[in-house]
């Protein structure tokens, strides 16, 4: 099972470190990353795998929008098949 995560804020120092510990902490492996910086603010997309998770999605959805808050980015992650659902033409 897989979802798709999205961080969007202003650049800071320890973005991609702080995102990536806690996916580890959460057992969620990183399958495929983007990111760039334009005009200061960061973009960054990632496919992760999410079939060893250790909580329930909910609860992982919520701790890393609280990491996003310490990290003064938004944080978002959705499964792939809504993510999929929600950007059909």
């Amino acid at each position: 099972m897989r979802a798709v995560l999205t961080v969007i804020g202003k650049d800071n120092v320890g973005i991609i470190a702080g995102v990536s510990n806690k996916l580890a902490e959460l057992n969620i492996n990183i399958v495929d990353v983007s990111q760039t910086i334009m005009d200061g603010y960061f973009t960054m997309m990632m496919m992760c795998d999410i079939s060893q998770i250790n909580k329930e999605f909910d609860e992982i959805k919520s701790e890393l929008a609280e990491k996003g808050e310490d990290l003064q980015v938004k944080i978002h992650i959705q499964r792939e098949e809504i993510f999929n659902a929600m950007h059909k033409l």
